[in-house]
Parts: structure tokens; sequence; C-alpha cells
């Protein structure tokens, strides 16, 4: 009996592969006729599990050829080269990285710039979770120049894209609905963090805190097989060096909670202002009316200078982390300027502290140059360099036994907490990271206070608060979520009646006869809206027929109580319904009535919407 079976089942994937090949529209590789046949005979739960293994080992991948080119190149300026050398190269690379990736964007992807974390988010809230399929290989192209060359970025919301865009394309490609797409963009995201970081559980907690904000769905399995397999592809690939892993800390003392309070309070204020400065510089570079090109030169001059001032800003910079948690600080002085003053305890901690100040400007004019990267590594570098900033200042103040090592490890949860709202992730990433799972309270007291203060400053992350104001991206607010789906074009009742203000009644009420709709707008000669009429309106008079002749429309319109704009999102056309207590509302081109919205014809839409992504 078995065998038969197996025999149908063979003879099932045979005719499966003829018909396909015979009736598809396109030719495809043999692999994708086997997926093609799976999906259609195993239940959903299982290829789902099926698809989160194969998303997670494609973008874990890529996530492991880029931080491999990348690495390489910084080994190679940073170790194999002279510093009268490194000078040059400081010089030149970053500015040869920024102007090269905006001819890439100009040039081979069309002005395609749009990038980072609030490009998923969109995604995911306005196009169905489907991403373009050139973010597949862009964003590592791009990153792989600008941060390669010593741009003072993140690979990290680059390798997150393409995760996040590979998941979406094998969703699309093998037909599968919103949610499951939405799931594997996200696993892709999760694979392609847990390969970065070698840190699996970092990469779930970055897709519940960041990319699934809004989003309702049970099925959590195929995301964490993704960052398993992300994660392994790491671990067997990456030499030592290239991970991000810090062996040297210190067992957590409760005597040193005091440390750790003042810590979460100074990454708190250095979070906000790496936030305000990063705006700063964004509103400097958009008020500038510069071609690309020459935005991208600037940026590349900026970095480049803050580069040969402080090396540690060139590229991600987790090589310089390292030697901080290792005790080997002075390495760093070494490989610039510093290196010729008098070797004294106030000079390290001036270095520190300026390089803590100066990396939000090189990694701000990087990514607003036209060089692609994100602020995933940059809050990882700045609140290493504040914790042993802190740390340093501690021991000139006289306090003894000072934690280093574990200050700079909670730093970077503390600065990336308040940078990226994102402290369960920033918990995981450092626990796992420096396998100090005995520091949870420790990260949880920094990470804590930081985003607690970070959430007093601003509820909503910075970085995406103009999205989420217009209704662009998901928000914990689940019933705007919904309306943000909904467009008010699609909504629109455009069969509108309309009549001037000096025609008579007579016209009306023959309008009134061949129409169906109890409101008719009362226009001028340019289109433009003077006022409405509805039935309740003229009902006293409408059977006078002794008034047809001699009453004009304009004796009993009225204006509306309030219009809406075309381009306005129906969670602000709710609040005027609500606001005036009408069911109808006409909808205006600038001044130009075309057409009107109903409040039930939104609730009926928002209905159907919930039971789709609910």
């Amino acid at each position: 009996m078995s065998q038969i079976k197996t025999i149908r089942r063979y003879h099932s994937f045979f005719r499966f592969k003829r018909d396909f090949e015979r009736y598809s529209l396109r030719k495809v590789r043999s692999y994708e006729i086997i997926i093609h046949w799976l999906h259609k005979v195993l239940s959903r739960s299982q290829f789902l599990i099926l698809s989160g293994i194969l998303v997670g080992l494609v973008a874990g991948m890529a996530g492991v050829i880029l931080k491999v080119l990348v690495h390489y190149i910084h080994y190679f300026i940073t170790y194999k080269v002279h510093f009268s050398t490194q000078v040059i190269f400081y010089a030149l690379f970053p500015f040869l990285g920024i102007v090269l990736t905006t001819i890439l964007v100009i040039w081979v992807f069309k002005g395609q710039s749009r990038k980072g974390i609030g490009l998923i988010l969109h995604e995911i809230a306005q196009n169905s979770s489907k991403i373009p399929p050139v973010k597949m290989y862009s964003q590592i192209l791009q990153s792989a120049i600008t941060v390669g060359l010593g741009g003072s970025a993140g690979l990290e919301s680059p390798i997150a894209v393409t995760g996040a865009a590979i998941g979406s394309n094998y969703a699309t490609n093998y037909n599968l609905g919103y949610k499951e797409r939405t799931l594997l963009l996200a696993a892709g995201a999760t694979a392609g963090i847990a390969a970065s970081f070698n840190a699996p559980i970092a990469g779930v907690m970055f897709a519940f805190e960041i990319l699934l904000t809004g989003v309702v769905f049970s099925d959590f399995i195929p995301l964490i097989l993704a960052a398993i397999c992300g994660s392994l592809l790491s671990k067997v690939i990456l030499q030592e060096e290239v991970l991000f892993h810090f062996e040297t800390r210190q067992p957590f003392n409760y005597h040193n909670v005091p440390f750790y309070i003042a810590l979460g309070l100074l990454s708190a204020l250095y979070a906000r202002y790496y936030i305000v400065v990063s705006q700063h510089v964004e509103h400097f570079m958009a008020k500038l009316k510069w071609p690309a090109l020459r935005k991208a030169i600037l940026g590349g001059v900026i970095v480049s200078v803050l580069c040969v001032l402080m090396p540690p800003l060139f590229g991600e910079g987790y090589s310089s982390l390292k030697l901080l948690t290792g005790g080997f600080s002075e390495q760093i002085i070494q490989n610039s300027f510093f290196r010729y003053l008098p070797e004294k305890s106030w000079i390290l901690l001036a270095f520190t502290g300026f390089t803590c100040l100066l990396k939000v400007f090189a990694t701000s004019f990087t990514i607003q140059g036209g060089g692609n990267g994100g602020n995933f590594a940059p809050s990882l570098f700045a609140g290493g360099f504040l914790g042993y900033f802190f740390a340093l200042l501690c021991t000139n103040f006289g306090f003894q036994d000072v934690p280093f090592a574990n200050l700079v490890l909670v730093g970077m949860a503390g600065v990336m907490s308040g940078v990226m709202y994102a402290p369960l992730t920033a918990i995981f990433l450092i626990a796992e990271s420096s396998f100090g799972y005995d520091l949870f309270i420790p990260l949880m007291i920094v990470s804590t206070i930081s985003f607690v203060m970070a959430k007093w400053f601003s509820p909503i992350s910075p970085e995406l608060k103009h999205l989420a104001e217009e209704g662009k991206i998901f928000t914990k607010a689940h019933d705007r979520n919904i309306l943000s789906l909904l467009k008010l074009e699609t909504l629109l009742e455009k069969d509108v009646q309309t009549i001037t203000a000096d025609q008579k009644l007579r016209a009306l009420i023959d309008l009134i006869k061949e129409g169906h709709r109890n409101m008719i707008g009362v226009v001028n000669e340019q289109g433009g809206l003077d006022g409405m009429i509805t039935l309740d309106d003229i009902r006293p008079i409408m059977f006078n027929a002794s008034l047809y002749d001699i009453t004009t429309v304009s004796q009993f319109m009225k204006p509306p109580p309030v219009t809406v704009q075309l381009q306005e999102n129906v969670a602000d056309v709710i609040n005027k319904f609500e606001e005036v207590h009408t069911w109808n509302l006409p909808v205006l081109d600038g001044n130009k009535l075309v057409g009107f919205v109903s409040k039930s014809g939104i609730l009926n839409q928002y209905r159907l919407l919930l039971q789709e992504y609910s």
C-alpha cells in the first residue's frame, strides 16, 4: 500500500511538472518547479517552515558575503598599511565611497535611492509587503562601496532590506498571500541580522520590535528557523575576527549598579543628542538645492576629514570596540595624530569623548550625502565609546574597580535602545555577542532607562515619525493601521450631480429626478465648490410648483460643514466625520469638486480589511 502511495506521489509530481512547463507563462528553473509542487502538496504550515529555511539561508548568505567583503577591506587598511599611508586612505576612500555610491544610484539604479528600515515598513503598510526585486542586490552593492571604502555607517540596515526583499519576492514568486509574504519578509531581515552578529535571538527580537509593529500574526516558527539558518551560516563561514564577538568582560557585581544607572542616564542623553544632530544634518542637506552628486562631494569631504582626525570613525568601527573591551585602547590612539601627544590619561579621555561626539556627524553626512548604510552599527559604536569614556571619567575621579569592559558592552545596548527604539534587540544582541548572560541585569537597567527617556522625548522613533504621521507605516495603533491601508481615491463616489447657484429650482428638481443621490454640489464656472444641497434642504418646497421659476439655488444652498482634500489619509477623514456628525463629505482637488466620500463606505471597507489582516 505504501508503494502505491509513493508511486502516486511521483506521478503527481511529474504530471505537475509537465503541466507547469506547458501552461506556465514563463520558463522556470527546475528547482522552482519542485518548490511549486511542494507548495501544492504541503500544508500551509509545512510550506511556511520550508520557506523560512530557504529564505533564511539565502538572506543569511547575502549578509555573510557583505560582512566578509567589508571586513577584509578594513583589515588591509588598518593593519597592513603604515600610518602615513593610512592617512591618505582615510582622506581619500570615504570620499570615493560616497561619490561612487551616488553615481551607482543615478546611473545604474535610475535614482532609486530609498533605503533603510523605513523602506521595509513602508512596503509592509502601503504595498502589501511587496519589495521591488532590485532591492535584493542593490543594497548590497551600494553599502559595500559606501562602508567598504570607509563611510561611517552600518551594514545592518542594508542587510535587513536585502533579506526582506529576498523574503518578499520569494513569497510573491510562489503566490503567497499578504500574511505569508509579510512573515517571510520579516524572516529574511531576521536572517540577515542574525548572520551579521551571529545572534539569532537578537534577529528575532529585531523583527518583533521594529518590523512587525502593528502587524497581527501567529506563525513565528519560520521566523525562528530563518534566524537559526542565518546564525549558523555566520558561525560556519565567518572567521572569529569578523564576528561581532567580545570575550573580555567582568562578572556582574551588584556593587556596580550605581555605575550602570548613571550610564543609563548618560546613554539616554547621548541618544537624544544623536537623534537631534541627525535630524539637523538631514534638514541641512535637504535644504541644499544641489544635484545629488554635488551633495555627495560635500558629504564625502566632511566624512574624510573626520576620519583623518579620528580614524575609528572609518567604516563600521567594530574593531575599535574590540580593542576597548580588550583593554588595548592605546592602539586606537597609535593610529591617529594623537600619537604625537604625550601619554597622559586626559589624552585618551579627550580622544574617546571627541570620537563619540563626532560619530553622529560622520554617520549623518555619510547617509545624507548619498552613501548607503544605517544607524544600527553607529549607535553600537557610539555606545561603546561612551561607556569607555564614562569608565575612564570615573577612574579619573578616584573610583576604584570600575568595570571597563562591562560598561563598554552595556553602553552599546543603552545608546542603541535610545536611538533605534529597540531595547530587547539591544539586550539580546550584547548578551549573545559577549556570552554575557550574567549581564542581563545591567543590560536591562541601562537599556530601559535609555528607552524610557527616549520615549519621553518622542513617543515614536524620530527617524520614522514623519512616515507614521502621514499614515505610511504601521504603528501600535491597530485601528489606524487598517485605515492607512485604505486609499481615498478608491472610496471616492465620482458620479456627482452638480448645479450652479444662479439656476432655478425647476432645474434642480429635474436633476433630482435623474439622479439617485440625496446630495448635490453647487459649483461655479471653474468647477469650484460653492455649497451643497441635500433633499432635506428642499423637501419643504420641492412640491410647490409656483416656486420653480422664481426661486434660485443660491437661496437654499448651504456651505459644507467641512471639506476633504483628495490627498488626505482616511484616518483624518474619519476624524472629520466624527467632528461634524455627518455621513457624506465633499472631496476636493484643490478647490475643484471631484466627488463625495461616505462614512458607511469607509466602514464597509474597514470591515473587509479587518477580516483579511487580523
